[in-house]
């Protein structure tokens, strides 16, 4: 039947910052081209600038805004949509629109919830409830016992027996694993809280599967994809490795799996898509329902990209009122659902534990992973050994290098699920442990050893005397070994192995994830394939994407290359993506012509090259918008004869050398040297003064830097910058105080474009990704700007790049300094993006490809005069604000990072900075306060800048506790302040500042000490409790510019093209102040200035 009528206009709520994941932003760019379609009127609220949605094109009304209560109240005054489509924003847009229900918004202006009404919002987040329709639907749950207090949940556990598995009735709260009471007592912390606990029996051990369903209003229910875990239950589902389809299963079970996922989704009655989980008992097969995601989740971007098909929007048509029998496939015209059998997907996770040092790599209820990649071959291992060496940058996978080990530590290595389970269990197998004994010990099931195993003998064979003839390694490579590993294995490198291989004939071909889509799905290779792409007349460009996110790359620069590529295809050209990342939004075929998946090393991208030119004349391979990690590929592609333009190996290798390059440009640099031993870097840190910033000295974009602030601690970022680089380390003078500017410029080779002039906030430091920054910068004055301009313009025509360049600079007493180069978009690509309305990612790429600045001026691209450096008087202001992972992170500390940790970012806007601040604090989680208590403890250099911020807070409201030598100072300068205990100081029995923040007695901590006993402690209790924290005299000042903003009822929210100069008017909804009822009392007051 034909889409409902009377929705005219739909209101898209986007997740916020991306953490952990991407999928959210590729199922709402995906979701806002079905509505679009539809011909309905598209508002979004999301606050990532990275986030696809928020370029031109995907709505009709776009708002970079904080997705909570109060702004999306008033946008939905102004805005007046028919409908709420819930399914695309992950738990936030969920959460949210229940809020917006409860609060009687959604009543008050007729607004009606699409896709996943408040029924089954409630079931997806409600436990309780959600027990009661898996028994109704002829499913079994794990036993539980519902707890109010702690005494209540040490009983339960007891009756239960331990393990237990403890979450609350909100999907949203705490949860994790307890093997006995002390653990237990560690994961409920001060109490169940706000919400009631469940204690469930353990999981631990069993098998997990995933099915991804799609339902419709007429209750027609179809299965699109299976999933298993290789790990049983023992960490997070997402930290797994995963397969589709599910190899392992019974008939028996998938059917009764089937069966009651079908009645399940029936049950719960969303129209749209639905992922239903089960665990079952590998020695009974007893499946029980482990849970059920209404929104776009990890598993449905796997099995979307596992299947091939359009799942978001199918369920979006679907969520309209369209029927599954109705709906032809997006791509072929013609109406069929179902994977296909030929291939086998295999999704892995990457970890960056190695950026907290003290985090435990264990297992937990939280998903960890920073990123993920996904495979696709013919077989189990082709795919596993695929997605495994996607997630690395060594063009490897399993290792053979060196011997195997004792087989019985290999083994009990491989008990505990963690990130590197996998390697562990292969070299079990090469010490020649037994399948039995590795799945007894590790609860994986013997089919997936078994295929491990099998990888092996493949080894052993290509080390053996045949290794070098074509069947041989026509079987290698139908394994998923890379030509590098063969090289290991043999004694060879990558490039004779390459040599040998293909003039035996082995190539591998390209086929279409859904074979019913032809040319326009993403594709994969396999050996024993068809050879891969579709001629064409058209110039093509390949793109290289950034891959794996983690800590440093991530969102933002799938941002870029899914714009870039958009960009070039409307110009004429025919786009070619390389990407293994399943939420990458490059997989959307509005972006561009195909999409490979495929890991992002010189052997894949050589092999995807050659596909292309075999039908076409490959122009250009990009490799500057996706990162280091395609950056870092050009010299050898260039080698083998690939055409990168835009930017070349010589000048990627000048700007990596920050030394050589500002002495032949003659701009400072921070004094320092470079060292290839400890001693060395000792004696250049003795001689510049603590503290130092140590980073690889060829390394661009500040990856790997560290700030050192003693002889130990240089000793350990030597360390972690000398390993595996081959070059010297670079240790240069910290410039405390100085100001950190960040600058996204395009070169033509005549005309350089400021496309972002970025003031931080905070203090320069190690990693320019870590702090706050705006945009126009806020206290950089006209000479400033144009010293900038000028020496970007010198460094960009020495390094001879043409297209993006991002450059980091420092201002100390008056010198701009050069503190890193980078010959490629920048992550703030996005962010200047949005705040200038510049869509500087499809300018960055014609520019590369050899369009002008005046020809792209002329055509529209570009303002037709000035740019970012020449802001008008009365320009927004708009904020970036990095999200921390502290808060999922294992990690004990919550002290600043030097390296770059930080998992997104959010924007503010606003017509002043207090407000645009305010929003992006708002937006990343930690709202400010208004009213209530700051705890004050600073280092004794802040000592006297920090009175006059703190009198401003007493003067909004605040009370001030403060340690003692603090508040020694803060009541001297004319402060009323009370003396809290720091941990570990005083009387035994009296509450410490820690147990005061635990028990949500604080409403703001101010801590720059570095001291253990008032520093990290109190910043971590902060992190854990979600109490905004302030870690320089800087942030304090923005800080406390925000609070006024907000206390003023500055804050008003207004859609993006009017901060930008569209058009402006209409009424003004008044800002609501927290009432005194409303203790502790964030950023609720906000105004919304529409046209009507």
């Amino acid at each position: 039947m034909p889409r409902r009528s009377e929705v005219t206009s739909v209101l898209v709520l986007g997740s916020g910052p991306v953490d952990p994941g991407a999928e959210t932003d590729r199922a709402g760019a995906r979701a806002c081209r079905v509505l679009k379609a539809e011909g309905l009127r598209v508002i979004l609220v999301d606050s990532d600038p990275a986030a696809i949605t928020t370029g031109a094109g995907f709505a009709d009304a776009t708002y970079v805004e904080p997705v909570t209560l109060d702004v999306v109240e008033h946008i939905i005054a102004a805005e007046r949509p028919d409908a709420l489509l819930t399914t695309v924003g992950g738990r936030t847009a969920l959460d949210t629109a229940v809020a917006l229900h409860e609060s009687g918004v959604l009543a008050r202006h007729g607004v009606e919830l699409i896709g996943a009404d408040l029924d089954a919002i409630r079931v997806g987040g409600n436990r309780e409830d959600f027990e009661r329709i898996v028994r109704g639907a002829g499913g079994a749950v794990a036993r539980a016992v519902a707890c109010d207090t702690l005494e209540q949940c040490h009983a339960a556990a007891a009756e239960l027996g331990y393990p237990v598995f403890v979450r609350t009735s909100s999907t949203t709260g705490r949860s994790g694993f307890a093997g006995d009471e002390r653990q237990l007592s560690a994961v409920l912390g001060t109490g169940p809280g706000a919400h009631r606990v469940l204690i469930e029996e353990s999981a631990l051990g069993r098998r997990e599967f995933a099915l991804e369903l799609l339902r419709d209003r007429d209750d027609d229910v179809i299965v699109v994809c299976s999933m298993e875990n290789v790990d049983p239950v023992g960490a997070h589902p997402g930290d797994s490795i995963a397969v589709a389809p599910a190899m392992t299963p019974t008939g028996r079970e998938g059917r009764r799996m089937r069966e009651v996922a079908t009645a399940v989704v029936r049950a719960i009655g969303v129209a749209g898509r639905c992922t239903v989980r089960f665990t079952v008992d590998p020695r009974t097969g007893h499946a029980i329902v482990a849970g059920a995601t209404l929104h776009a989740s990890r598993a449905g971007a796997f099995a979307a990209t596992a299947t091939g098909l359009p799942i978001t929007e199918i369920a979006t048509r679907l969520a309209l009122g369209h029927t599954l029998d109705e709906l032809p496939d997006a791509v072929t015209g013609e109406t069929a659902f179902g994977p296909g059998a030929e291939h086998v997907a295999v999704r892995a996770s990457r970890f960056a534990f190695d950026g907290f040092p003290t985090a435990d790599a264990g297992p937990t209820a939280r998903t960890e992973p920073v990123g993920e990649a996904v495979a696709i071959g013919r077989s189990f291992p082709e795919a596993l050994n695929k997605a495994l060496r996607a997630l690395g940058e060594d063009g490897g996978s399993f290792s053979w290098a060196g011997p195997p080990g004792d087989p019985d530590a290999s083994v009990a290595a491989s008990w505990r699920p963690t990130g590197a389970r996998v390697d562990a269990v292969h070299r079990a197998i090469r010490a020649g442990a037994a399948v039995a004994d590795l799945a007894a010990a590790t609860g994986i099931h013997p089919w997936f050893l078994d295929q491990v195993r099998r990888i092996e003998e493949v080894a052993r064979a290509v080390a053996g005397r045949d290794g070098a003839t074509r069947p041989t390694l026509q079987l290698a490579k139908r394994h998923g070994l890379s030509d590098a590993r063969i090289g290991e294995l043999r004694g060879l490198g990558e490039d004779e192995v390459r040599a040998l291989r293909r003039s035996l004939g082995i190539r591998p071909g390209y086929r279409a994830v859904d074979r019913r889509a032809a040319e326009s799905t993403a594709r994969y290779s396999s050996y024993g394939g068809e050879p891969g792409a579709p001629r064409s007349a058209a110039p093509k460009v390949v793109i290289l994407g950034s891959g794996p996110t983690r800590f440093g790359q991530g969102a933002e620069f799938d941002h870029t290359c899914a714009h870039a590529s958009a960009a070039l295809a409307a110009a004429g050209y025919e786009t070619v993506v390389v990407d293994g990342d399943p939420r990458a939004a490059t997989v959307d075929p509005g972006t561009g012509h195909r999409h490979y998946l495929e890991p992002l090393t010189v052997e894949d991208v050589l092999e995807v090259v050659a596909a292309e030119q075999a039908t076409g004349e490959v122009v250009d391979v990009l490799v500057q918008l996706g990162g280091q990690t395609p950056l870092a590929l050009a010299a050898r592609l260039a080698a083998a004869g690939v055409p990168v333009v835009g930017v070349s190996p010589a000048a990627i290798d000048l700007a990596g050398d920050l030394g050589a390059l500002s002495t032949e440009v003659g701009l400072p640099t921070p004094a320092g040297g470079t060292a290839t031993s400890f001693a060395q870097a000792k004696a250049v840190a003795d001689e510049l003064g603590y503290p130092v910033l140590v980073r690889p000295s060829h390394v661009p974009g500040g990856r790997g830097a560290e700030i050192a602030h003693d002889e130990r601690a240089l000793a350990a970022s030597f360390e972690r910058a000398a390993a595996g680089s081959g070059r010297p380390v670079r240790v240069d003078r910290f410039l405390a105080g100085a100001i950190e500017v960040d600058v996204d410029a395009l070169y033509d080779g005549r005309e350089l474009y400021l496309g972002g002039v970025m003031e931080h906030v905070e203090e320069v430091g190690g990693h320019s990704g870590g702090s706050a920054c705006t945009l126009p910068p806020v206290t950089l004055g006209h000479a400033d700007v144009v010293r900038i301009r000028e020496s970007t313009r010198a460094l960009a025509h020495r390094i001879g790049v043409r297209g993006p360049l991002n450059v980091r600079y420092a201002l100390a007493a008056g010198v701009l300094h050069v503190v890193e180069v980078y010959p490629g978009a920048g992550r703030t690509v996005p962010f200047a993006a949005a705040a200038t309305g510049v869509p500087l990612a499809a300018a960055a790429a014609r520019v590369a490809l050899g369009s002008g600045i005046a020809e792209l001026r002329a055509e529209g691209l570009l303002p037709a005069a000035g740019d970012a450096g020449t802001p008008p008087p009365d320009a927004a202001i708009a904020v970036r604000q990095a999200v921390s992972r502290w808060s999922r992170s294992r990690t004990p500390d919550g002290d600043r990072a030097d390296a770059h940790h930080r998992a997104g970012a959010v924007m503010g806007i606003g017509a002043t900075f207090g407000v645009a601040y305010a929003k992006a604090q708002a937006a990343a989680r930690t709202p400010l306060p208004v009213v209530g208590r700051v705890f004050v403890s600073v280092a004794n250099r802040d000592k006297r800048a920090v009175i006059f911020p703190v009198k401003a807070l007493v003067d909004a409201g605040f009370e001030v506790l403060a340690t003692a030598a603090t508040a020694q100072v803060l009541h001297r300068g004319g402060v009323a302040v009370t003396v809290v205990r720091a941990p570990g100081d005083g009387p035994d029995g009296e509450p410490s500042i820690v147990d005061r923040v635990l028990a949500g007695e604080v409403d703001l901590v101010v801590s720059t000490s570095s001291g253990r006993h008032d520093g990290s402690e109190v910043r971590a209790a902060a992190t854990r409790r979600g109490v905004p924290c302030v870690t320089t005299v800087q942030g304090l000042a923005a800080t406390v510019q925000g609070i006024e903003a907000v206390s003023r009822g500055h804050a008003v929210v207004t859609p993006l093209r009017e901060h930008l100069g569209g058009p402006s008017g209409g009424v003004t909804v008044p800002s609501r102040l927290p009432s005194s009822a409303e203790a502790g009392r964030h950023l609720v007051g906000v105004a919304v200035d529409r046209p009507r």
